[in-house]
């Protein structure tokens, strides 16, 4: 008896050694030490006033501890929220409502998401979710334009054009089209406000996507920069967002094979590539 037990023991040793490996392996993955981790992005880059600019509902969980974080640094900081769809087409895990009514059910969680993380403006646009790449992009740059001008952030926060975070179409073309308006905002531009100075792109962890996200992962790795900035997740936000997104809820869960708050322990940070349009 006494042997069986020095046997079991040592068997639970050794097993928690393999997970505490596999674990801290796994981690490893989501990190990027090229970073400099910052406590807010808006605090690390001394602005006041930030805009993102997206595709989807959902797509702000990506960026959520940047906004949470603008807030709890500076309680006066404003931000911004433009999603470009309402998110008709998506899959819905678990279904909650009729497919023909998705697209306002997305809306409205992407509105409530918002307002939980404090955001001071947002738009919910009515371009088709999966076809912004067929939109003129011309037509694109001018709603952007507007809604820039409209907020004056000196932060626009978007996708890398060529990875999109995902390898989504719709972030990919969101991204360039936010990125050109940015880039061109100041020669075009004749009143007093010249643009925001700072592109921040989210970048999803390469290392993770390369290994462990099939040909898509690949794709997204081999297409972003080493981002420049990292920010600790809010988690609770996170985990909070996605009780908004009903329609959404079990999404961690289906596209990586664990809970949200498991991922949210080894994927614990934001990454992003910051340009300062002042230094090109």
């Amino acid at each position: 008896m006494k042997v069986l037990k020095i046997i079991l023991s040592s068997l639970l040793v050794l097993i928690s050694l393999v997970l505490a490996t596999a674990y801290f392996f796994v981690r490893s993955l989501f990190q990027e030490p090229s970073a400099a981790e910052v406590t807010s992005l808006n605090e690390s880059l001394k602005s006041k006033r930030i805009l993102g600019v997206f595709a989807h509902p959902d797509d702000e969980q990506l960026v959520n501890s940047v906004f949470v974080r603008a807030k709890k640094s500076d309680p006066n900081a404003f931000t911004a929220l433009v999603t470009a769809t309402k998110g008709e087409a998506g899959h819905q895990v678990p279904v909650v409502a009729r497919q023909k009514d998705l697209g306002f059910i997305r809306k409205a969680e992407a509105l409530k998401n918002g307002y939980a993380m404090g955001i001071d403006e947002q738009e919910v646009w009515d371009y088709p979710d999966g076809g912004i790449p067929e939109v003129p992009i011309e037509e694109l740059k001018e709603k952007i334009r507007q809604t820039i001008e409209t907020y004056h952030p000196e932060i626009l926060l978007t996708f890398w054009p060529e990875s999109g975070a995902t390898g989504h179409k719709d972030h990919r073309r969101m991204g360039l089209a936010a990125s050109e308006v940015a880039k061109g905002f100041k020669s075009q531009n004749k009143g007093t406000y010249f643009g925001p100075r700072y592109i921040a792109y989210v970048i999803t962890p390469r290392d993770a996507f390369r290994t462990l996200g099939g040909e898509i992962g690949k794709f997204v790795a081999e297409n972003q920069p080493a981002p420049t900035h990292s920010l600790r997740s809010e988690t609770e936000s996170k985990l909070k967002g996605w009780e908004i997104h009903a329609s959404q809820g079990d999404y961690v869960r289906e596209a990586y094979g664990i809970p949200a708050r498991v991922l949210y322990m080894i994927w614990d940070k934001e990454y992003y590539y910051v340009v300062d349009l002042e230094k090109k």
